[in-house]
C-alpha cells in the first residue's frame, strides 16, 4: 500500500513538473513588443515583422448613450474594475505596418489631418520607426469610418502613401459609395458617405475591391467581420512564427473585450456585431493567434483568453 501511494505521489509530482515546464515554455516563446520610442513598438515574428504605430488618442465623456444595452452604472462598475476612469473614456488609435510576403502593408491609415488635436500621429511615429511613407506598397482598409481612412489623403488632397495600392472590402465600398443610399439618408447622417467620397473618389479607378474571406495579399487573409459597419473586415496575418489577427473595430475599447455582449453606440448592426465579437475572439484563441485592434490598449497587440462570459486582452510587453 505504501509503495502504491509513493508511486501515485511521484506520478502527480511528475505531472505537475511537466505542466509547469509546458507553461514556462509557452511564456518564453511569447513574442515581445520591443519599444522603439513612445508610440512605436516592434514585434518580430520571424518571416513576418510587425510595427505598431500609435495614431494618438481622443478623450470623450462617458454617458448613458455610449453602451446601448447596459445601464451606465454597470458600465462604470466594469471600468472601475479595470482600473479606468468612470466619467470619461480615452480612445486610442493603433495602426500597424506588417512586412509580409515581400510587401510592406499598412493596415488602416488613422485620422490623418482630420481628427482631434491629440490624434493624427501616424506619420510622426512612422518617422520615429524609420518607415518612409513611400516604402508602403499596400494599404489595406478594414472599413470606411473616418479614423481608418482619413490618413490616405491630406487636406491638400495629396496621397500620403503614393506608391501603395489600396485594397478595400467590396461590401464596404458598395454600401458607402452608393449614391441612392446616400441620397435616401437624412442630410445629418451623411457624414460617412460624403467623407468616403472625399477620400476615394479621386482614386476610384485604382482602388482594388476584394471579397472578404479571400487572401488579399500573400500572407494577408481577409475575414468577414460585419456588424460594426456592413463590410467591416478583419485580417489574419500568416507566415510568421505565430499568426496575428488584426480585428480592427470588432471591439471598441477593452471594455467590450471584457463585455462582448454590450453594444457600443458606433456599431451599425448591434446584433451582428455582437456575434462577430464572439466569433472572431474564438477564432483567435483556437488558432493561438496574437490579436491587434485599432482601439485596444497600447501597444495595441497582445494575447486573448476567456474570462467568464467574455475575454481578457493582455498587451504584449
Amino acid at each position: 500500500m505504501m509503495i502504491r501511494r509513493a508511486f501515485s505521489a511521484s506520478r502527480t509530482a511528475l505531472a505537475t513538473l511537466l505542466f509547469g515546464a509546458l507553461l514556462a515554455g509557452c511564456a518564453s516563446s511569447l513574442p515581445r513588443a520591443t519599444p522603439v520610442s513612445e508610440g512605436v513598438a516592434r514585434v518580430d515574428l520571424g518571416k513576418v515583422a510587425v510595427t505598431m504605430l500609435s495614431d494618438g488618442s481622443a478623450v470623450r465623456p462617458l454617458d448613458a448613450n455610449y453602451v446601448r444595452n447596459a445601464p451606465l452604472a454597470d458600465v462604470q462598475a466594469s471600468l472601475k474594475e479595470m482600473g479606468l476612469a468612470t466619467d470619461k473614456l480615452t480612445v486610442v488609435f493603433n495602426t500597424l505596418v506588417v512586412d509580409v510576403g515581400g510587401q510592406r502593408v499598412l493596415l488602416d491609415t488613422g485620422n490623418g489631418e482630420f481628427g482631434a488635436a491629440t490624434a493624427g500621429k501616424l506619420l510622426e511615429n512612422m518617422g520615429k520607426a524609420g518607415i518612409d511613407p513611400k516604402s508602403i506598397t499596400a494599404v489595406v482598409i478594414s472599413h470606411f469610418h473616418g479614423d481608418h481612412i482619413n490618413g490616405l489623403r491630406n487636406k491638400a488632397g495629396q496621397l500620403v502613401f503614393p506608391n501603395a495600392k489600396v485594397y478595400v472590402p467590396a461590401p464596404e465600398w458598395n454600401w458607402w459609395m452608393d449614391d441612392a443610399r446616400m441620397n435616401a439618408t437624412p442630410e445629418a447622417g451623411r457624414g460617412n458617405f460624403t467623407n468616403a467620397r472625399r477620400v476615394f473618389s479621386p482614386m476610384a479607378a485604382s482602388v482594388i475591391r476584394f471579397e472578404p474571406g479571400k487572401e488579399v495579399l500573400p500572407g494577408v487573409r481577409s475575414i468577414p467581420a460585419y456588424g460594426h459597419t456592413p463590410g467591416h473586415t478583419a485580417f489574419m496575418i500568416e507566415g510568421g512564427k505565430r499568426k496575428l489577427l488584426y480585428w480592427a473595430d470588432s471591439t471598441n475599447v477593452d471594455l467590450f473585450v471584457r463585455n462582448p455582449d454590450w453594444a457600443v453606440m458606433f456599431d451599425m448592426n448591434a446584433d451582428e456585431a455582437r456575434e462577430t465579437r464572439h466569433r472572431i475572439a474564438r477564432l483567435a484563441i483556437a488558432e493561438n493567434a496574437l490579436v491587434a485592434g485599432f482601439h485596444l490598449s497600447n501597444p495595441g497587440i497582445g494575447t486573448l483568453s476567456v474570462r467568464g462570459k467574455g475575454y481578457d486582452f493582455t498587451p504584449l510587453k
